[in-house]
Protein backbone atom coordinates (compact mmCIF):
# COMPACT_ATOMS: atom_id res chain seq x y z
CA UNK A 1 0.00 0.00 0.00
CA UNK A 2 1.14 3.34 -0.96
CA UNK A 3 0.53 6.94 0.45
CA UNK A 4 0.24 9.53 -2.57
CA UNK A 5 2.37 12.75 -2.01
CA UNK A 6 1.02 16.03 -3.00
CA UNK A 7 1.47 16.22 -7.12
CA UNK A 8 3.34 19.94 -6.98
CA UNK A 9 4.84 19.54 -10.53
CA UNK A 10 4.55 22.66 -12.98
CA UNK A 11 2.52 21.97 -16.23
CA UNK A 12 4.40 21.47 -19.31
CA UNK A 13 3.58 24.52 -21.83
CA UNK A 14 2.48 23.92 -25.32
CA UNK A 15 0.25 21.17 -26.21
CA UNK A 16 0.35 17.20 -26.76
CA UNK A 17 -0.70 18.23 -30.72
CA UNK A 18 2.77 20.33 -31.16
CA UNK A 19 4.78 17.68 -28.96
CA UNK A 20 3.90 15.10 -31.23
CA UNK A 21 1.77 13.23 -29.14
CA UNK A 22 -1.57 11.17 -29.35
CA UNK A 23 -4.42 9.77 -27.53
CA UNK A 24 -4.63 6.04 -28.48
CA UNK A 25 -7.40 4.05 -28.87
CA UNK A 26 -8.96 2.19 -25.22
CA UNK A 27 -8.41 -0.79 -27.84
CA UNK A 28 -4.41 -0.54 -27.79
CA UNK A 29 -2.34 -2.12 -25.17
CA UNK A 30 -2.63 -1.18 -21.62
CA UNK A 31 0.55 -0.42 -19.10
CA UNK A 32 -2.68 -0.99 -16.52
CA UNK A 33 -5.62 0.81 -15.49
CA UNK A 34 -6.54 3.10 -12.28
CA UNK A 35 -9.90 3.02 -10.12
CA UNK A 36 -11.07 5.01 -7.39
CA UNK A 37 -12.83 3.61 -4.21
CA UNK A 38 -16.75 4.25 -3.80
CA UNK A 39 -17.74 6.33 -0.42
CA UNK A 40 -19.86 9.46 -0.93
CA UNK A 41 -22.82 9.05 0.26
CA UNK A 42 -25.52 10.98 -1.54
CA UNK A 43 -23.95 9.02 -4.21
CA UNK A 44 -23.70 5.54 -2.92
CA UNK A 45 -26.49 4.02 -0.82
CA UNK A 46 -26.08 2.23 2.51
CA UNK A 47 -22.74 3.18 2.76
CA UNK A 48 -21.55 2.34 -0.22
CA UNK A 49 -21.26 -1.14 0.98
CA UNK A 50 -23.08 -2.77 -2.19
CA UNK A 51 -21.35 -0.39 -4.43
CA UNK A 52 -17.65 -1.81 -2.99
CA UNK A 53 -19.04 -5.29 -4.21
CA UNK A 54 -19.56 -4.07 -7.59
CA UNK A 55 -16.12 -2.47 -7.61
CA UNK A 56 -14.19 -5.12 -6.38
CA UNK A 57 -15.71 -7.32 -8.69
CA UNK A 58 -14.63 -4.89 -11.92
CA UNK A 59 -11.38 -4.55 -9.99
CA UNK A 60 -10.85 -8.57 -9.89
CA UNK A 61 -11.47 -8.59 -13.69
CA UNK A 62 -8.59 -6.35 -14.35
CA UNK A 63 -6.28 -7.46 -12.46
CA UNK A 64 -6.19 -11.00 -13.70
CA UNK A 65 -5.11 -9.31 -17.38
CA UNK A 66 -2.90 -6.24 -16.57
CA UNK A 67 -2.08 -4.05 -13.68
CA UNK A 68 -4.37 -2.07 -11.26
CA UNK A 69 -4.13 0.68 -9.04
CA UNK A 70 -6.93 1.98 -6.94
CA UNK A 71 -7.12 4.97 -4.98
CA UNK A 72 -8.78 5.14 -1.79
CA UNK A 73 -9.11 7.75 1.13
CA UNK A 74 -7.90 7.99 4.46
CA UNK A 75 -11.00 7.09 5.94
CA UNK A 76 -11.31 3.36 3.49
CA UNK A 77 -8.19 2.28 3.21
CA UNK A 78 -8.62 -1.09 5.44
CA UNK A 79 -12.40 -1.21 4.16
CA UNK A 80 -10.88 -1.13 0.34
CA UNK A 81 -8.01 -3.41 1.42
CA UNK A 82 -10.32 -5.91 2.85
CA UNK A 83 -12.40 -6.02 0.02
CA UNK A 84 -10.00 -6.13 -3.05
CA UNK A 85 -7.75 -8.89 -4.54
CA UNK A 86 -4.29 -8.40 -3.04
CA UNK A 87 -2.54 -7.91 -6.64
CA UNK A 88 -4.63 -4.91 -6.52
CA UNK A 89 -1.88 -1.67 -5.76
CA UNK A 90 -3.95 0.40 -3.38
CA UNK A 91 -2.51 4.54 -2.68
CA UNK A 92 -4.14 6.88 -0.60
CA UNK A 93 -5.72 9.53 -2.91
CA UNK A 94 -8.45 11.87 -1.68
CA UNK A 95 -11.84 12.81 -4.36
CA UNK A 96 -14.76 13.79 -4.31
CA UNK A 97 -16.35 10.69 -5.30
CA UNK A 98 -15.28 7.61 -7.90
CA UNK A 99 -15.72 8.55 -11.16
CA UNK A 100 -11.31 7.99 -12.35
CA UNK A 101 -12.67 8.12 -15.79
CA UNK A 102 -13.78 11.95 -15.78
CA UNK A 103 -11.34 13.03 -13.10
CA UNK A 104 -8.28 11.09 -14.00
CA UNK A 105 -5.87 12.15 -16.47
CA UNK A 106 -6.04 11.38 -20.70
CA UNK A 107 -2.89 9.85 -21.30
CA UNK A 108 -1.29 10.54 -24.81
CA UNK A 109 1.62 8.67 -26.49
CA UNK A 110 4.59 9.74 -29.05
CA UNK A 111 6.08 7.78 -31.39
CA UNK A 112 9.28 7.60 -29.64
CA UNK A 113 7.77 5.33 -26.40
CA UNK A 114 6.74 9.06 -24.17
CA UNK A 115 3.59 9.12 -22.63
CA UNK A 116 2.30 12.37 -20.89
CA UNK A 117 -0.85 13.09 -18.74
CA UNK A 118 -3.69 15.78 -19.86
CA UNK A 119 -5.34 17.05 -16.82
CA UNK A 120 -8.66 18.53 -18.09
CA UNK A 121 -10.32 21.22 -16.05
CA UNK A 122 -12.75 19.60 -14.09
CA UNK A 123 -16.16 21.37 -12.11
CA UNK A 124 -18.15 18.19 -11.41
CA UNK A 125 -19.86 18.10 -14.65
CA UNK A 126 -21.27 21.46 -14.67
CA UNK A 127 -19.96 23.54 -11.71
CA UNK A 128 -23.09 26.38 -10.40
CA UNK A 129 -25.00 25.96 -13.50
CA UNK A 130 -25.56 21.48 -13.49
CA UNK A 131 -23.08 20.22 -11.74
CA UNK A 132 -23.90 17.36 -9.11
CA UNK A 133 -22.06 18.61 -6.18
CA UNK A 134 -20.66 22.05 -5.14
CA UNK A 135 -17.14 20.96 -3.95
CA UNK A 136 -14.85 19.56 -6.62
CA UNK A 137 -11.38 20.74 -5.63
CA UNK A 138 -10.17 16.93 -4.40
CA UNK A 139 -11.89 15.81 -7.52
CA UNK A 140 -9.57 18.51 -9.82
CA UNK A 141 -6.37 17.27 -7.97
CA UNK A 142 -6.71 13.35 -9.43
CA UNK A 143 -5.29 13.43 -12.72
CA UNK A 144 -2.13 15.58 -11.28
CA UNK A 145 -1.42 12.76 -8.67
CA UNK A 146 -1.62 10.01 -11.10
CA UNK A 147 0.74 11.51 -13.44
CA UNK A 148 2.83 12.32 -10.63
CA UNK A 149 2.72 8.29 -9.11
CA UNK A 150 2.99 7.55 -12.94
CA UNK A 151 5.92 9.46 -13.51
CA UNK A 152 4.16 11.50 -16.18
CA UNK A 153 5.14 14.81 -17.71
CA UNK A 154 1.66 17.08 -17.55
CA UNK A 155 -0.53 19.19 -19.55
CA UNK A 156 -3.19 21.65 -18.11
CA UNK A 157 -6.29 21.66 -20.44
CA UNK A 158 -8.02 24.98 -19.91
CA UNK A 159 -10.75 23.23 -21.49
CA UNK A 160 -13.85 21.90 -18.64
CA UNK A 161 -13.65 18.29 -20.21
CA UNK A 162 -13.97 14.84 -18.70
CA UNK A 163 -12.51 11.63 -19.99
CA UNK A 164 -16.01 9.95 -20.35
CA UNK A 165 -16.69 12.56 -23.01
CA UNK A 166 -14.11 11.57 -25.21
CA UNK A 167 -13.61 8.50 -27.10
CA UNK A 168 -10.80 8.08 -30.09
CA UNK A 169 -10.20 5.65 -32.95
CA UNK A 170 -6.77 6.21 -32.21
CA UNK A 171 -5.62 7.68 -35.62
CA UNK A 172 -6.59 11.11 -35.81
CA UNK A 173 -10.45 10.89 -34.80
CA UNK A 174 -12.29 12.21 -32.09
CA UNK A 175 -16.28 11.79 -30.79
CA UNK A 176 -17.76 14.02 -28.78
CA UNK A 177 -21.23 15.02 -27.92
CA UNK A 178 -22.55 19.08 -28.10
CA UNK A 179 -24.74 18.40 -25.82
CA UNK A 180 -21.44 18.25 -23.07
CA UNK A 181 -19.05 19.63 -24.34
CA UNK A 182 -20.89 23.20 -25.42
CA UNK A 183 -22.98 22.60 -22.23
CA UNK A 184 -23.69 25.83 -20.49
CA UNK A 185 -22.12 24.87 -17.11
CA UNK A 186 -19.22 23.91 -19.11
CA UNK A 187 -17.77 25.51 -22.52
CA UNK A 188 -20.59 27.20 -23.99
CA UNK A 189 -18.76 30.57 -24.04
CA UNK A 190 -16.16 29.64 -25.95
CA UNK A 191 -18.25 28.14 -28.89
CA UNK A 192 -17.38 25.16 -30.98
CA UNK A 193 -14.53 26.20 -32.93
CA UNK A 194 -12.93 27.33 -30.25
CA UNK A 195 -13.55 23.95 -28.17
CA UNK A 196 -12.48 21.51 -31.43
CA UNK A 197 -9.27 23.64 -32.00
CA UNK A 198 -8.36 22.89 -27.85
CA UNK A 199 -9.74 18.89 -28.32
CA UNK A 200 -7.56 18.59 -31.35
CA UNK A 201 -4.65 20.42 -29.53
CA UNK A 202 -4.42 18.20 -26.43
CA UNK A 203 -5.39 14.67 -28.12
CA UNK A 204 -3.88 15.18 -30.89
CA UNK A 205 -6.80 14.66 -33.08
CA UNK A 206 -7.20 15.63 -36.76
CA UNK A 207 -10.87 15.62 -36.45
CA UNK A 208 -13.80 15.78 -33.80
CA UNK A 209 -17.07 14.15 -35.03
CA UNK A 210 -20.07 16.30 -33.01
CA UNK A 211 -22.65 13.85 -32.19
CA UNK A 212 -25.95 16.46 -31.32
CA UNK A 213 -26.86 14.47 -27.84
CA UNK A 214 -25.89 11.53 -25.47
CA UNK A 215 -28.08 9.41 -23.69
CA UNK A 216 -31.85 10.49 -21.91
CA UNK A 217 -31.56 11.41 -18.04
CA UNK A 218 -27.49 11.33 -18.21
CA UNK A 219 -26.56 13.45 -14.89
CA UNK A 220 -23.35 14.08 -16.64
CA UNK A 221 -25.74 16.00 -19.87
CA UNK A 222 -24.53 13.72 -22.84
CA UNK A 223 -21.02 11.85 -22.26
CA UNK A 224 -20.07 10.15 -25.26
CA UNK A 225 -19.21 6.78 -23.69
CA UNK A 226 -22.34 6.31 -22.64
CA UNK A 227 -24.15 6.78 -26.08
CA UNK A 228 -21.63 4.73 -27.78
CA UNK A 229 -18.28 2.74 -27.83
CA UNK A 230 -14.93 2.79 -30.11
CA UNK A 231 -13.22 -0.75 -29.51
CA UNK A 232 -11.52 -1.08 -32.73
CA UNK A 233 -10.61 1.52 -35.45
CA UNK A 234 -13.10 0.96 -37.65
CA UNK A 235 -15.76 0.22 -35.44
CA UNK A 236 -18.54 2.24 -33.88
CA UNK A 237 -20.72 0.31 -31.34
CA UNK A 238 -24.04 2.50 -30.57
CA UNK A 239 -26.76 3.00 -27.91
CA UNK A 240 -29.73 1.74 -29.68
CA UNK A 241 -33.69 1.40 -28.95
CA UNK A 242 -36.50 0.51 -31.38
CA UNK A 243 -39.18 2.18 -29.39
CA UNK A 244 -40.06 5.47 -31.21
CA UNK A 245 -42.27 6.31 -27.87
CA UNK A 246 -38.66 6.51 -25.80
CA UNK A 247 -36.90 9.91 -24.95
CA UNK A 248 -33.77 8.07 -26.26
CA UNK A 249 -35.07 7.16 -29.72
CA UNK A 250 -34.57 10.54 -31.12
CA UNK A 251 -31.12 10.29 -29.66
CA UNK A 252 -29.98 7.69 -30.99
CA UNK A 253 -31.12 8.50 -34.64
CA UNK A 254 -29.47 11.96 -34.78
CA UNK A 255 -26.14 9.86 -33.70
CA UNK A 256 -26.86 7.30 -36.17
CA UNK A 257 -27.07 9.91 -39.09
CA UNK A 258 -23.86 11.86 -38.44
CA UNK A 259 -21.98 8.46 -38.11
CA UNK A 260 -23.33 7.47 -40.98
CA UNK A 261 -21.34 10.57 -42.67
CA UNK A 262 -18.55 10.28 -40.92
CA UNK A 263 -15.02 8.69 -42.56
CA UNK A 264 -12.42 8.23 -40.37
CA UNK A 265 -8.95 10.92 -41.50
CA UNK A 266 -7.59 8.19 -44.64
CA UNK A 267 -11.66 8.61 -45.76
CA UNK A 268 -12.93 5.23 -45.08
CA UNK A 269 -16.79 4.92 -43.36
CA UNK A 270 -16.81 3.43 -40.14
CA UNK A 271 -19.06 0.33 -39.10
CA UNK A 272 -21.61 0.63 -36.89
CA UNK A 273 -22.84 -1.54 -34.81
CA UNK A 274 -26.13 -1.08 -32.65
CA UNK A 275 -26.32 -2.46 -29.12
CA UNK A 276 -29.86 -2.59 -27.28
CA UNK A 277 -31.05 -0.42 -24.77
CA UNK A 278 -31.82 -2.02 -20.96
CA UNK A 279 -34.74 -1.00 -19.63
CA UNK A 280 -36.24 1.96 -19.30
CA UNK A 281 -34.94 1.22 -15.95
CA UNK A 282 -35.18 3.64 -12.52
CA UNK A 283 -34.57 3.76 -9.05
CA UNK A 284 -36.18 2.00 -6.99
CA UNK A 285 -37.63 3.14 -3.46
CA UNK A 286 -35.56 0.81 -1.13
CA UNK A 287 -32.37 2.13 -3.80
CA UNK A 288 -33.57 5.87 -3.06
CA UNK A 289 -34.07 5.01 1.18
CA UNK A 290 -30.59 4.02 1.57
CA UNK A 291 -28.88 7.84 0.49
CA UNK A 292 -27.78 9.99 2.53
CA UNK A 293 -28.59 13.33 0.61
CA UNK A 294 -26.40 16.30 1.14
CA UNK A 295 -26.97 19.89 0.87
CA UNK A 296 -25.54 21.06 -2.69
CA UNK A 297 -25.44 17.96 -4.43
CA UNK A 298 -27.63 16.15 -7.01
CA UNK A 299 -30.92 14.76 -5.41
CA UNK A 300 -31.72 10.89 -6.26
CA UNK A 301 -35.22 9.78 -5.41
CA UNK A 302 -37.39 6.39 -6.48
CA UNK A 303 -38.83 6.66 -10.10
CA UNK A 304 -35.62 8.62 -11.74
CA UNK A 305 -35.13 7.04 -14.87
CA UNK A 306 -31.43 5.27 -15.04
CA UNK A 307 -29.13 6.44 -17.72
CA UNK A 308 -28.31 2.28 -18.35
CA UNK A 309 -26.27 1.98 -21.39
CA UNK A 310 -24.08 -1.58 -22.71
CA UNK A 311 -22.24 0.91 -24.39
CA UNK A 312 -20.42 1.79 -21.16
CA UNK A 313 -18.34 -1.55 -21.43
CA UNK A 314 -14.25 -1.62 -20.76
CA UNK A 315 -11.57 -3.28 -22.44
CA UNK A 316 -8.72 -4.73 -20.78
CA UNK A 317 -5.92 -6.96 -22.26
CA UNK A 318 -7.90 -9.98 -23.32
CA UNK A 319 -11.17 -8.76 -22.29
CA UNK A 320 -14.47 -6.45 -22.38
CA UNK A 321 -15.91 -5.85 -19.22
CA UNK A 322 -19.74 -5.48 -19.94
CA UNK A 323 -22.30 -4.36 -17.19
CA UNK A 324 -25.02 -6.38 -16.66
CA UNK A 325 -27.91 -4.06 -16.10
CA UNK A 326 -31.36 -6.00 -17.26
CA UNK A 327 -31.98 -9.84 -18.03
CA UNK A 328 -34.07 -9.34 -20.77
CA UNK A 329 -31.46 -7.53 -22.65
CA UNK A 330 -27.89 -8.46 -21.07
CA UNK A 331 -27.86 -11.64 -23.02
CA UNK A 332 -28.46 -9.95 -26.17
CA UNK A 333 -26.03 -7.70 -25.65
CA UNK A 334 -23.17 -9.32 -24.40
CA UNK A 335 -23.69 -11.35 -27.34
CA UNK A 336 -24.05 -8.64 -29.91
CA UNK A 337 -20.35 -7.15 -28.62
CA UNK A 338 -19.22 -10.73 -28.52
CA UNK A 339 -19.65 -11.06 -32.15
CA UNK A 340 -18.40 -7.58 -32.76
CA UNK A 341 -14.77 -8.08 -31.08
CA UNK A 342 -14.26 -11.77 -31.42
CA UNK A 343 -10.73 -11.95 -30.32
CA UNK A 344 -11.60 -10.69 -26.35
CA UNK A 345 -13.43 -12.55 -23.74
CA UNK A 346 -16.66 -11.39 -22.43
CA UNK A 347 -16.76 -10.93 -18.79
CA UNK A 348 -20.32 -9.88 -17.68
CA UNK A 349 -20.60 -7.62 -14.23
CA UNK A 350 -23.55 -7.29 -12.53
CA UNK A 351 -23.29 -3.61 -12.65
CA UNK A 352 -26.93 -2.29 -11.41
CA UNK A 353 -25.10 -0.47 -8.34
CA UNK A 354 -22.59 1.68 -10.45
CA UNK A 355 -25.79 2.48 -12.63
CA UNK A 356 -27.30 3.92 -9.64
CA UNK A 357 -24.22 6.18 -8.53
CA UNK A 358 -24.51 7.72 -12.31
CA UNK A 359 -22.32 5.87 -14.48
CA UNK A 360 -21.35 2.75 -15.21
CA UNK A 361 -18.10 0.56 -15.59
CA UNK A 362 -16.40 2.41 -18.36
CA UNK A 363 -16.92 5.37 -16.07
CA UNK A 364 -14.85 4.18 -13.05
CA UNK A 365 -11.99 2.62 -14.84
CA UNK A 366 -8.81 5.03 -17.13
CA UNK A 367 -6.34 2.88 -18.51
CA UNK A 368 -2.62 4.02 -19.05
CA UNK A 369 -1.46 3.25 -21.94
CA UNK A 370 1.31 1.16 -23.01
CA UNK A 371 4.69 3.20 -24.06
CA UNK A 372 5.98 1.50 -27.25
CA UNK A 373 7.80 2.87 -29.79
CA UNK A 374 6.52 2.39 -33.23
Amino acid sequence: MGKVADATAAALTGTPAADGYRMPGEFESHAGTWMLWPERGDTWREDAAPAEEAFARVAAAIVEEEPLTVGVSSRRLARARSCLPGAVAVVELESDDAWMRDVGPTVVIDGAGGRRAVDWTFNAWGGAAHGLYSEWRSDDAVAAAVASIEGMPRYRAPLIQEGGGLHTDGAGTVFVTEECVLSVGRNAGLGRDACEDLLKAYTGAGQVVWLPRGVFADETTGHVDNLLHVPAPDLVMLSWTDDADDPQHPRSAEALAVLETACDLGGNPYRIVKLPMPGPLHMTEEEADGLNPAVGSKPRAAGDRLAGSYANFYLVEGRVLVPLLDPRTDDTACRIIADALPDREVVGIPAREILLGGGNIHCITQQIPAAKPQ
